[in-house]
């Protein structure tokens, strides 16, 4: 209240909104204090300008949805395109409406449900290997290709920067190229979105269980030869869809190229050497398919089942037990304090 006897244009805005921004400070602020713990040279935290802030947030109160609008206090009724309906019996939780760099409006909507938690089988688990050529390679030998939404729009995106630089700074012309530079931009990014989402969808729908190799991502982006399509491909993003849709664990990408998923024995090869072939056992397939069996078998390590050397991944052991919603959330702890241990 006594902010808003110094600042009167703030009782233009609802509380919960003003407390948000609150929230979100004093996390940023917590966030950098413990990157300086860790050892982090941070310099001091940077505070978004009026016209920089393109995002707010009614949590608990202050909205209403229904009839094809949002009510939000202190703004009034907005027109909504819904993309899916929102469940009876569910209680909305929070709105968070953001603008785009194109100008366009979005409001997400965050409410409650009531759901049952499935018994979920080792019997329907697979491990994904993630790279650049092939988007993703699982253990059952489904490749999805890199669709490369960065790279079919580099033409266009080159034009309008040329645009850009000819244009007098601070002009109408300059002001209309950036605009459309920022909707190429912004079409990238949905196109990106979408295909993760069908992605991870796919795998949810049809998997109880998947393992996925933890890539040291900051690391890889240091090669300027791979730093863009590693970027355009988005893994971070799809390992987190993967996430939140179905149980997801991460392992440790060690030796999983270098070892055959056959016999177990050490193959070496270089990045240009596509093809996986043992002179042990004479296994032969996709390095990137050999990669995928052996980020399987680590993964049902943790649950401690192991896989034989010699046995595929068709040939899963029929007395896999099912996984039980507890064993779950200690298996997720175990997992989070071995990150932290390796970090």
């Amino acid at each position: 209240m006594e902010l808003k006897e110094e600042e009167p244009w703030l009782y233009e805005h609802h509380s919960k909104m003003l407390q948000m921004v609150a929230v979100q400070v004093d996390g940023a602020q917590k966030g950098l204090l413990q990157l300086r713990k860790n050892g982090h040279n941070t310099g001091p935290l940077k505070f978004a300008k009026f016209l920089e802030y393109n995002t707010f947030t009614y949590n608990q109160s202050g909205f209403q949805v229904g009839n094809g609008f949002l009510y939000l206090s202190k703004i009034g009724k907005i027109k909504l395109k819904q993309h899916r309906q929102i469940s009876e019996n569910s209680e909305i939780k929070q709105v968070t409406v953001t603008k785009s760099k194109s100008g366009k409006w979005y409001a997400c909507i965050t409410y409650e449900i009531d759901v049952v938690i499935p018994t979920l089988s080792f019997q329907k688990s697979v491990g994904i290997d993630i790279g650049v050529k092939n988007f993703a390679y699982d253990s059952d030998g489904f490749v999805t290709p890199n669709p490369l939404n960065l790279q079919k729009m580099l033409k266009p995106l080159r034009r309008i920067q040329r645009k850009i630089s000819r244009r007098q700074p601070g002009s109408n012309n300059r002001k209309k190229a950036l605009k459309w530079y920022q909707i190429i931009h912004e079409r990238i990014k949905n196109r990106r979105k979408d295909f993760l989402h069908k992605v991870s969808t796919q795998y949810a729908r049809k998997y109880d269980v998947i393992f996925v190799e933890r890539l040291a991502k900051l690391n890889m982006v240091k090669n300027h030869r791979m730093a863009r399509s590693i970027m355009d491909s988005g893994w971070g993003i799809f390992t987190n869809m993967l996430d939140y849709k179905v149980m997801t664990m991460e392992v440790s990408a060690k030796n999983t190229t270098l070892k055959c998923s056959g016999c177990c024995s050490a193959v070496p090869k270089s990045l240009a050497v596509r093809t996986h072939r043992c002179d042990e056992c004479g296994l032969i397939l996709d390095r990137d398919h050999n990669a995928a069996i052996n980020i399987l078998k680590k993964g049902l390590d943790l649950f401690g089942i192991t896989l034989d050397c010699g046995r595929q991944n068709d040939q899963l052991p029929q007395e896999l037990r099912e996984l039980t919603p507890v064993e779950i959330s200690k298996r997720s702890r175990k997992q989070e304090a071995s990150r932290f241990a390796e970090g």
